[in-house]
């Protein structure tokens, strides 16, 4: 390797162009990358709810619908409103009351079903339907237009304007979340590093490493709104580390060869890449068992993260060893005094003072665990949007004019009888929360022949195997009642038509929080289990593994249940996600330290000189890499509007120095109490010369 760092460093410029050059594909890809702004997309194609979209729209050519309320509107400009929804692209139809009865029949002279359906006081329902899914371009443009042709009077809700207003802020938010990012990592960098041009150089060789992994996404077509918006934000402070790790590296061999800074710079990119490949794999090993969750966002988030560590690696042993060469002498002479140069006498009180910290583990320990137990978790997208959003403004308008929160929709068998259609239809009304119900039958009465069914009203309700009943439901999506009440409609369905199914936004997130909720355990199994693996391999040893990842299990169980006693609900993505990105990205500091303890234990340290040691060396670098990261993750976290993101970032911000506090403090700790276990546990640990285990 270091006749590869040799080279690279002899070829600086060159390494520098080609770096540049690979920015151009990087922007064509990142145009081209397609980002989905539908969470619910994610969900496995096996799942019943997913299979009945797909029929939807193969079926009835639709997949997306929209309530839209209007008040205090004449009729005639109501109806003329309806044909200028019609005539936007994409829409497929729009369902209202002209489609049963002439406009001119008073409403007091309509059955009560429809009006109860379409009216309420001076306020009218209609629903649009799309010809296309949720998340579709097709279905968001479609939208947008009829937000543009809708006046105050009207109020566009449904799961499309949820998507579409994601998406509207997160294409506004995204360029500035790199901004705050990049600005507050280097107002860190610039006070923890020894020279005020590095913390520049830093940032755009990792901001080329970003460039390049959200251009590579390519490949895969797509990316959600959460990885698009994370990527970079995540990217910058968990691969930090790597070019901290690069220029001490290069510093020190400077020492050993004054006068040729090329041969400096090659051993520092071997002796880089050997630790930092190292250090790597356990944030890796935190990315990809985000891969096992069945809910596809997390494989989604998981690969492209995974991705971007190993370019993040690969940039700092090319890229920043050739900007640092070139930039030399500017960095020699803006070198200024270390802020954290001097570790000594905090170091000191902390080992000292270890049955104390033990003694805080030990009392925080139950409260953690109970809090990280019990914090509350929501699964309705709507919740992590500002209130103030057209969507939500319209959701609230549905249910404070209409009691209604959603609408969902049965699939049943076409050829089945219409008494049993009508007997199925009447059972579910009578459902706790059920309002009302729409099928073909109740538009236009059980014994109208089939050939004089308006045409228009059977290419809405018949496909060419199944026919379709709307119901509507005063339930909120994604709570307790309506996940019951879509669990007695899809048993009273199935007793009347087995091959029948219930889709729709609100059992869509019902199948969302079951599949979460089982994600949560796998991806904390699979990510202890890796990183606990991978420990062992490192250090020859058993207790080790145990002893870190119990350390950084603490300070994630602390973070979890911040929000549990502040009474604060998270979403569910971030109770997912954070455990193994707080263990794959801030065990390293674990390993940093226990790393040093043990390379003293073998040069004939006693337990107590070797911890010492260890901590007071490792402490900068565990508060610089703890900063950095919590500085790229903060800003974004006071910022975003989107609660989904916005609550990631403030659990990775306070996990980062959560995380950096319980390994200064708690870990020398464990290694005074369990150095005799640890030495007797680990291959090897003491070395040669067999230090003394006391």
């Amino acid at each position: 390797m270091v006749k590869v760092g040799k080279w690279i460093a002899k070829h600086k410029v060159l390494v520098l162009l080609i770096g540049l050059l690979l920015v151009f594909p990087s922007m064509i890809g990142i145009a081209k990358t397609r980002v989905n702004y539908d969470l619910l997309s994610y969900l496995p194609e096996t799942l019943e709810t997913v299979k009945g979209q797909d029929i939807m729209v193969d079926e009835f050519g639709m997949g997306a619908f929209s309530m839209v309320v209007v008040e205090n509107m004449e009729m005639k400009d109501i109806q003329k409103l309806e044909d200028e929804f019609s005539q936007v692209e994409h829409v497929k139809d729009v369902l209202w009351y002209d489609d049963v009865a002439d406009i001119s029949l008073p409403v007091e002279m309509i059955p009560q079903d429809l009006r109860k359906a379409f009216f309420k006081g001076d306020a009218t329902m209609m629903l649009v339907l799309f010809d296309n899914t949720t998340s579709s371009d097709e279905a968001m443009d479609a939208l947008t237009e009829l937000r543009k042709l809708a006046n105050k009077q009207c109020f566009i809700s449904g799961m499309t304007g949820v998507v579409t207003d994601i998406k509207n802020i997160a294409m506004k938010e995204l360029p500035i979340y790199v901004v705050i990012a990049a600005v507050l990592s280097l107002v860190v960098l610039e006070l923890t590093s020894g020279s005020f041009v590095v913390p520049f150089l830093f940032l755009l060789s990792i901001g080329l490493a970003i460039l390049y992994n959200l251009g590579s996404n390519i490949i895969f077509g797509e990316t959600s709104y959460i990885t698009q918006a994370l990527t970079a934000v995540l990217q910058l402070g968990v691969t930090m580390d790597y070019s901290i790790f690069l220029l001490n590296s290069y510093e020190e061999n400077k020492k050993r060869f004054p006068e040729d800074k090329n041969r400096a710079m090659g051993h520092a990119i071997a002796n880089t890449f050997k630790s930092v490949a190292g250090s790597s794999v356990t944030t890796v090993a935190g990315f990809i068992a985000l891969c096992v969750m069945t809910f596809a966002l997390g494989r989604d988030l998981g690969i492209v993260m995974a991705k971007g560590v190993v370019i993040g690696v690969i940039c700092c042993v090319t890229i920043l060893p050739a900007l640092v060469l070139f930039f030399d002498k500017p960095i020699e002479k803006t070198q200024h005094k270390l802020l954290l140069a001097k570790m000594d006498k905090p170091s000191a009180f902390i080992t000292k003072h270890y049955k104390a910290w033990i003694l805080v583990f030990l009392v925080f320990l139950l409260p953690a665990i109970y809090g990280n137990n019990h914090t509350k978790i929501y699964y309705n997208i709507a919740e992590s949007l500002p209130a103030t959003l057209d969507s939500n403004v319209a959701n609230d308008e549905l249910k404070n004019v209409f009691d209604m929160s959603n609408i969902h929709m049965i699939m049943m068998d076409k050829n089945m009888d219409s008494k049993e259609k009508q007997k199925m239809l009447n059972e579910i009304d009578q459902v706790d929360g059920v309002k009302w119900s729409i099928s073909m039958n109740s538009l236009i009465g059980p014994t109208i022949p089939d050939s004089m069914i308006p045409e228009d009203i059977k290419k809405i309700f018949k496909g060419k195997d199944y026919e379709l009943a709307f119901i509507c439901s005063e339930y909120g999506s994604a709570t307790d009642e309506v996940n019951a009440q879509i669990k007695a409609i899809d048993k009273i369905v199935k007793s009347y038509d087995k091959s029948g199914m219930v889709i729709g936004e609100a059992p869509l997130m019902k199948d969302l929080q079951d599949t979460t909720d089982a994600d949560l355990v796998r991806v904390n199994v699979i990510s202890i289990g890796a990183i606990f693996l991978i420990i062992m391999f490192l250090f020859k040893s058993i207790s080790l593994p145990i002893i870190l990842v119990a350390v950084i299990e603490f300070a994630i169980m602390i973070n979890m249940a911040i929000p549990f006693y502040q009474g604060v609900s998270l979403p569910f993505v971030a109770s997912i996600v954070i455990g193994a990105i707080q263990l794959g990205a801030t065990v390293d500091y674990a390993i940093l330290m226990t790393t040093r303890y043990q390379r003293e234990r073998q040069r004939g340290k006693d337990k107590m000189e070797s911890i010492s040691i260890a901590h007071k060396t490792s402490m900068p670098s565990i508060i610089s890499s703890g900063l950095s990261f919590f500085a790229a993750t903060f800003g974004v976290s006071c910022y975003s509007q989107v609660e989904m993101i916005g609550s990631i970032c403030t659990l990775l911000a306070r996990g980062a120095i959560i995380s950096m506090i319980v390994v200064l403090f708690v870990l020398p700790a464990m290694f005074m109490i369990f150095d005799k276990l640890i030495c007797k546990t680990s291959i090897g640990f003491l070395g040669d010369r067999k230090a003394a285990v006391k």
